[in-house]
């Protein structure tokens, strides 16, 4: 009889060095054993699909205000409490709807359609560079390229000044993690400053200029929803906010996606053979290797979930990952199928909260999945890849691929 992964003990904050390489078994007993599991701090973690999308729905009964639980991690004069306080995803109404009409409305299909052509120019430019070396690194010499170059080209961020970013970006979405170093927390707080600084002479500028219709940041100052406009520190924040989202998990996104492809040969043939499953296969891509793996929510009302009571302060690590290869709502959840429908993961959340810059990483996973599988179809793993260390952002740190 294999030794149990989980029990009464299993803890977020201190999990054992094989969660990060593959949480899955982990998920799987803890969705049989504990779906509704109390973690030594008192805070509780769910992993049943029913579950979760249940309280992505219900907005009278959850909180997504992350004051209470961000105050005590960080002081509430840090600039990551003032930052991750003011970021749309960890807000309620009327603030989230606000700010997320503004976003939305800015990232319109006819937006998204002339994105495309620079979308796939870029792609095309970055495989040309593997191929001429025989290889590389997925993640730093293709992966984490493309996001920031579609989000930096959106808000109009000159190309020679991004390269600061993705550091940024990592070191802000790094103190997501439910374990934070002093270290961590200090490159976190100097990366929000920074940020700051370079977003405010941004705009200062974009005011005095301002960009055209497909420009973001433009659109953002502008505020044509009708609606109140954004605050200074409320828009240099949802920049901030849109930089990070935009870029990390859309990283994750075509590096997972790449990777499970490789590992299934008979899945890259098929879209070779099939190009236009890879619709289907980016949300398999998604649910099967969620790049963001854990979410949050505070009880605001008395519920009962899972046979469980709760009261109002109750805090709830939702577990995406989990719920997204949960085998009552995924028959054959284990197995990677490009051609999956229905296939309603939880990998961009649910409800009033679904992310609001789905489209782009969509089709930024679209262009750059199906380039790679094509112009690559012998492309493999090499060397020895290394899985970034986190249980909230599931990704590679390296990844070293052949592709002659």
């Amino acid at each position: 009889m294999p030794v149990p992964r989980v029990g009464p003990g299993f803890d977020l904050t201190a999990l054992p060095p094989d969660f990060y390489r593959n949480p899955y078994p982990y998920y799987a007993e803890l969705r049989e054993r504990a779906p509704v599991h109390r973690c030594p701090d008192g805070t509780w973690l769910l992993t049943r699909y029913a579950d979760l999308e249940r309280i992505y729905r219900d907005r009278s009964s959850f909180s997504s205000d992350k004051r209470a639980a961000f105050g005590p991690k960080y002081g509430v004069d840090s600039p990551l409490y003032a930052h991750h306080t003011t970021s749309l995803v960890f807000n309620d109404a009327p603030y989230h709807t606000r700010v997320r009409r503004q976003i939305v409305g800015a990232l319109t299909p006819h937006a998204l359609r002339a994105l495309e052509p620079t979308v796939v120019a870029m792609v095309d430019r970055l495989l040309d560079a593997l191929e001429a070396h025989g290889g590389g690194d997925l993640i730093a010499d293709f992966a984490a390229e493309i996001p920031v170059e579609v989000i930096g080209g959106l808000l109009g961020v000159p190309r020679e000044e991004r390269a600061p970013l993705r550091n940024w970006s990592l070191a802000i979405l790094g103190a997501l993690e439910p374990v934070l170093t002093p270290e961590q927390q200090s490159f976190g707080e100097r990366s929000v400053r920074e940020f700051l600084d370079y977003l405010a002479k941004l705009v200062a500028d974009r005011r005095r200029a301002p960009g055209g219709d497909h420009d973001l940041l433009t659109r953002l100052i502008r505020d044509e929803t009708g609606g109140q406009p954004l605050a200074e520190h409320e828009l240099l924040h949802n920049c901030i906010f849109l930089l990070n989202a935009g870029h990390e998990t859309t990283t994750n996104l075509i590096g997972n996606g790449l990777e499970l492809l490789m590992c299934n040969r008979g899945e890259l043939e098929r879209l070779r053979a099939q190009p236009g499953l890879i619709g289907t296969c980016v949300e398999e891509c998604l649910r099967c290797e969620s790049p963001n793996q854990l979410g949050n929510r505070l009880v605001s009302a008395p519920i009962e979930i899972g046979g469980v009571s709760f009261e109002p302060g109750a805090y709830l690590t939702l577990g995406i990952g989990a719920a997204n290869r949960d085998p009552d709502a995924f028959p054959e959840s284990d197995r990677f199928d490009i051609a999956r429908t229905p296939n309603p993961h939880l990998a961009f959340a649910a409800g009033a909260h679904a992310c609001a810059g789905m489209a782009v990483a969509r089709l930024e996973g679209r262009i750059a999945m199906l380039r790679a599988a094509q112009r690559f179809p012998r492309m493999e793993v090499v060397g020895t890849p290394v899985r970034s260390v986190r249980a909230r952002f599931r990704g590679w740190k390296t990844l070293p691929i052949n592709v002659s």
